[in-house]
């Protein structure tokens, strides 16, 4: 996967965010809210792009993950889970399991995510700068996490699309 332009720049400006005063966040927190959401966005389309490319049982076997979760998360999504999972019943269950895997992946990174807004947020509510550190460390992170998600899309996709 290449280096996306969006990533590196809002990497570039969480560390330079690192030693800002309460001032420069307070001042700065909107470009830096731009900026974070424009790589998250590039993210999002690099996604879909190496989707794009994925055979139909690696797409089968991502959407009956994806079923299978919205199942544990709402029990009413039943009838959705048992759709995707005829669909990809004939899918070889090696990549099943790749599928599955990646799947975790994918938790992860968004888990991450989630825990930099939250941080951000709460920092933004009690003018917190160490907050605000700590927010820009864990979207960093959750920048780099999705970036090997997306590496390991990648390989899934060439392993089981040749």
């Amino acid at each position: 996967m290449q280096k996306l332009i969006a990533v590196e720049e809002a990497k570039a400006l969480m560390n330079e965010a690192l030693d800002w005063s309460l001032w420069g966040w307070l001042t700065e927190k909107r470009r830096l809210r731009v900026t974070a959401d424009q790589a998250w966005e590039a993210l999002d389309e690099a996604e879909k792009k190496v989707r794009a490319g994925w055979s139909d049982d690696l797409r089968k076997a991502w959407h009956e993950c994806e079923a299978e979760a919205a199942l544990e998360a709402n029990p009413r999504a039943k009838r959705q889970y048992e759709k995707a999972r005829e669909e990809a019943k004939d899918v070889n269950p090696e990549v099943k399991l790749a599928v599955k895997k990646l799947k975790e992946a994918d938790v992860e990174a968004y888990a991450l995510h989630m825990q930099a807004e939250e941080t951000f947020d709460e920092a933004d509510r009690r003018m917190s700068t160490s907050m605000a550190r700590e927010g820009a460390r864990q979207a960093i992170d959750a920048w780099e996490v999705r970036e090997k998600f997306l590496r390991k899309m990648e390989a899934l996709g060439r392993k089981f699309t040749l």
